[in-house]
C-alpha cells in the first residue's frame, strides 16, 4: 500500500514537472516572439524615419530644380558665363547638392527634348522607330508599336500595315476599343499593341521608353539643347561622334543654330525641319534624397509647367518614383 502511494506521488510529480516545462517553453516562445516583434517594429520605425528624411531631402532637390528653371529662363541668352550663375542643362544631366542633413541628386529634363507622342505622324514616325531600335527593341516590334500608336490616336478604324484598331483590341481576353484620340498619359501606352512593361519602363539594365517620350510638350519638333543621347541617335544620319560632340558643346553653353549647323555638318540640312531650339516651358524634375551615410535614396518626380517669370504649376507628381531611367 505504501509503495502504491509513493508511485502515485512520483507520477503526479512527473506530470507537474512536464507541465512546468511546457509552461516555461510557452513563456520562452512568447518572450522570443515579443522580442522579434519589438525588433521588427524598431527596424520598421527606423526605416520609416529614414524614408521620411530622404523624402524631404528629395523635396528640397525638387524645389532647387524649379528655382534653376526660372534662373535658366532669365539667363539662357547670356553671352558670358559668370561663375556661380551658370544655368543647369535640361537634358537629364545629374547635379548634386548638399544640405546640413544629407544630399540630393537632381535632374532637369525639358519635355521638348523628348518625342511628343501626340505629335507623331506618318511623316516623322521614323523618330520613334529609330529610338525603339536604339533601346534594343526588334525592328518588327518597333514598327508594330509605332503604327499602333498612330492608329490608337487617329479618328478612324483603318489600321496601318503593322498597326491595330478596335477589331484587334476587342479580340483580347479583356476587350476594349481603340481610343481614337490623343494620349493623356505615358502609362496609357501599355494598352497599345506591341507595348510591354519592360519596353516602357526598362529592365534594370537599360532605360525604358518612358524616359524619352512625352504627352506634355507643346513643341512638335526635337529641342537639340534638351534631347538625351538616345533621342539624338534616332535622328537620320546621326553618328556616335556627332551626338557626343553636341552633348559636350551644350554642357558649357546653350547652343544656337550656327553651333548646331557647324557640329552636325552635312546631316543638318535634310533634318533641320525636325529640329528646334525652343524650350517647351514644361519640365520634368527628378530628385533623389540621401542621408550622408546611405547609398539608397528616396526618389521623387514632378512635371511642372512654367506660367510666368515667377509662377509655375505642378501637373504631375510621383513619390516615390522608382522608374528606371
Amino acid at each position: 500500500m505504501l509503495r502504491h502511494q509513493r508511485t502515485e506521488k512520483n507520477s503526479e510529480a512527473g506530470i507537474a514537472l512536464v507541465i512546468v516545462l511546457w509552461v516555461l517553453i510557452l513563456l520562452s516562445a512568447v518572450a522570443l516572439s515579443f522580442t522579434i516583434l519589438t525588433k521588427t517594429e524598431g527596424l520598421a520605425a527606423f526605416a520609416f524615419k529614414n524614408d521620411v528624411e530622404n523624402k524631404y531631402l528629395a523635396e528640397g532637390g525638387i524645389q532647387r530644380g524649379i528655382m534653376e528653371i526660372f534662373h535658366r529662363s532669365l539667363n539662357k541668352n547670356q553671352t558670358k558665363i559668370i561663375e556661380g550663375q551658370e544655368v543647369l542643362q535640361t537634358d537629364g544631366t545629374v547635379y548634386y547638392g548638399k544640405t546640413s542633413g544629407g544630399s540630393y541628386a537632381l535632374r532637369l529634363t525639358d519635355e521638348s527634348g523628348k518625342i511628343n507622342i501626340n505629335a507623331l505622324t506618318d511623316a516623322n514616325s521614323f523618330f520613334l522607330v529609330n529610338l525603339l531600335i536604339h533601346l534594343g527593341v526588334e525592328d518588327k516590334i518597333a514598327s508594330t508599336i509605332t503604327d499602333s500608336i498612330l492608329d490608337w490616336k487617329d479618328a478612324d478604324e483603318l489600321h496601318r500595315l503593322n498597326g491595330a484598331e478596335s477589331d484587334y483590341y476587342l479580340s483580347l481576353d479583356n476587350p476594349y476599343k481603340a481610343k481614337n484620340a490623343r494620349l493623356d498619359t505615358i502609362e496609357e501606352m501599355l494598352l497599345i499593341k506591341g507595348m510591354t512593361t519592360e519596353i516602357l519602363y526598362g529592365d534594370g539594365k537599360k532605360p525604358g521608353l518612358t524616359s524619352f517620350v512625352t504627352v506634355h510638350s507643346n513643341i512638335t519638333r526635337i529641342n537639340v539643347n534638351a534631347a538625351p543621347k538616345a533621342i539624338l541617335m534616332s535622328l537620320p544620319g546621326m553618328t556616335e561622334n556627332i551626338a557626343t560632340n553636341l552633348i559636350a558643346a551644350r554642357a558649357s553653353r546653350i547652343l544656337n543654330s550656327q553651333d548646331i549647323q557647324e557640329i552636325m555638318g552635312a546631316i543638318y540640312p535634310p533634318i533641320s525641319s525636325y529640329l528646334s531650339l525652343e524650350d517647351s516651358r514644361i519640365f520634368t524634375v527628378r530628385a533623389t534624397g540621401f542621408k550622408d551615410d546611405e547609398k539608397k535614396g528616396y526618389p521623387v518626380k514632378a512635371i511642372v509647367t512654367v506660367d510666368g517669370i515667377k509662377t509655375y504649376r505642378t501637373i504631375y507628381y510621383k513619390s516615390p518614383d522608382y522608374e528606371r531611367h
